[in-house]
């Protein structure tokens, strides 16, 4: 996920979003981040660099999306954002511009569901409207750091664990079940974005320096049940020399899974974060010398 997050907040700079001078004021405050559960207490907000700690709450599940209720079944997670009012005491504690510019109000932003959700951040809201003065690039950092993007592991056949023979195809592939798109949904208001993760490709790394094998999709799965003339797979690799002085006595194999992340957000924004993620699972792979058995006559 570092690979996620690092590219998440090139993006943001590059967008330009900074604090405005109205934030620009508030002091730093010690992290009082909350625990993982439901519940209330202290959340520490990152204001472009600096810290403030405000009373929030969170919780696990999962909220309304854009079109729709979500409830974080097949791969999707959405985040509701809520708003509370700040009036001119907390304002001018935390600093901000008193009274707001003509036409908004100052409210605490918090965006939960999901995992554990986000600690609150002070927005500008209109008055006319209700919404929020965010962008969807604003709320796609938030969608980044939500976005959980997992190690797929390997089967193989043989299966892991049981020695492959040389001359004979090792066969690789990811479950079907596992090989889906995950996505996070952002909501704040009429604004919101989705960052989405795909998985696109699969690759096998047969360790010792041997050339990798690539293919699209998760690959096939062995059936144990049909014979091996009748099944076919473009995921697989070849040993020609047994494992044998490898350490261990073990190829240290790999597969690579590699995702696109994009993202959408309202009014037509959207674009491509990463398309090149991979997220690497080793294992052993022990190589046997196959025995030719000869009948004499």
């Amino acid at each position: 996920m570092s690979g996620v997050r690092r590219v998440a907040a090139a993006l943001l700079l590059a967008a330009g979003l900074v604090v405005t001078p109205a934030l620009a004021g508030l002091a730093a405050a010690a992290p009082a981040a909350p625990a993982a559960g439901t519940g209330s207490g202290l959340c520490t907000v990152d204001l472009g660099g600096q810290w403030i700690t405000v009373q929030c709450q969170y919780g696990p599940g999962g909220g309304g999306s854009p079109g729709g209720g979500g409830t974080g079944k097949g791969g999707k997670v959405t985040l509701s954002c809520v708003f509370t009012p700040i009036g001119k005491a907390e304002a001018a504690q935390l600093g901000l511009q008193w009274p707001p510019p003509k036409g908004f109000s100052w409210a605490f932003m918090q965006c939960i569901g999901g995992r554990a959700g986000s600690g609150p951040l002070a927005v500008l809201v209109s008055a006319a409207t209700g919404a929020p003065a965010v962008t969807p690039q604003q709320l796609l950092q938030q969608a980044l750091q939500e976005l959980q993007v997992p190690t797929l592991r390997a089967q193989t056949a043989p299966p892991r664990g049981q020695d492959a023979l040389v001359g004979l195809p090792e066969w690789f592939w990811v479950a079907r079940g596992q090989w889906h798109p995950l996505s996070v949904t952002v909501s704040a208001g009429p604004v919101w974005a989705t960052a989405t993760a795909t998985p696109t490709s699969l690759s096998f790394q047969p360790g010792a320096g041997l050339g990798q094998r690539a293919c699209a999709g998760p690959g096939t799965a062995y059936n144990k049940a049909r014979p091996a003339t009748q099944q076919h797979t473009d995921c697989s690799f070849t040993y020609l020399q047994p494992s044998v002085g490898q350490p261990g006595n073990e190829y240290q194999a790999s597969i690579t899974v590699t995702w696109n992340i994009t993202w959408t957000g309202s009014g037509g924004a959207g674009g491509e974060v990463n398309a090149g993620l991979q997220i690497p699972f080793n294992f052993p792979v022990p190589v046997a010398q196959g025995e030719a058995l000869v009948k004499s006559s």
